[in-house]
């Protein structure tokens, strides 16, 4: 899997997300290798998306498709700054990736500091899976220097928030964050209240 997230500060979520269902509607069956879309806009208004792909191959021919360019020609006046891209070809797929069921998502974003691979193992995902089962699935891409981003999908911002609270109060669980913490630095998050799934 190959993953793009743009991400850009905006005042009009509703005119991105008309543009992004004219998207899917005109084009998205016809963009070979497109796999979905997650996106939404934060209560500071911040757009993110992040735009799957079967690979780099069929993410480079979209972008190279006229079609593509004047859609992004009419998109981009949306936002109110510059629009920051991250193409990652390291992609890890947690809890069997996303999920449009999700009522809440939450992208965060870093740079991996630590020592060997910052994928999660299969310990961890078993482990993650019985603390949260409000987390229904995600994904994370990774840049060869170290920088990712992770979308996580969630049943409810609710049960989110619930379970947060009830991991500050589990020992292990608080060890896990605080030894994922040691290891990222710069970090952001972006909670998407509403999410748009394509």
């Amino acid at each position: 899997m190959f993953i793009q997230v743009l991400q850009g500060p905006t005042s009009d979520a509703e005119g991105l997300r008309a543009r992004l269902d004219g998207w899917v509607q005109e084009h998205g069956s016809s963009v070979t290798g497109w796999l979905g879309t997650t996106a939404g806009v934060t209560a500071d208004g911040v757009f993110v998306a992040a735009v799957r792909f079967a690979d780099e191959a069929a993410a480079r021919r979209n972008s190279d498709r006229p079609e593509q360019g004047d859609w992004w020609a009419a998109t981009e006046p949306l936002f109110d700054g510059p629009v920051t891209f991250h193409d990652y070809r390291n992609v890890d797929v947690l809890l069997g990736g996303g999920s449009d069921d999700a009522g809440f998502v939450q992208v965060i974003q870093g740079t991996y500091t630590g020592d060997g691979s910052p994928a999660m193992s299969a310990d961890d995902a078993a482990a993650l899976s019985a603390l949260r089962p409000d987390v229904i699935g995600g994904t994370v891409g990774w840049d060869d220097d170290g920088h990712f981003t992770q979308v996580v999908y969630f049943t409810s911002e609710e049960e989110a928030r619930r379970s947060e609270r009830a991991m500050g109060e589990d020992d292990e669980a608080r060890a896990r964050l605080e030894r994922f913490l040691a290891e990222v630095e710069n970090v952001e998050y972006f909670d998407l209240g509403e999410p748009w799934f394509a």
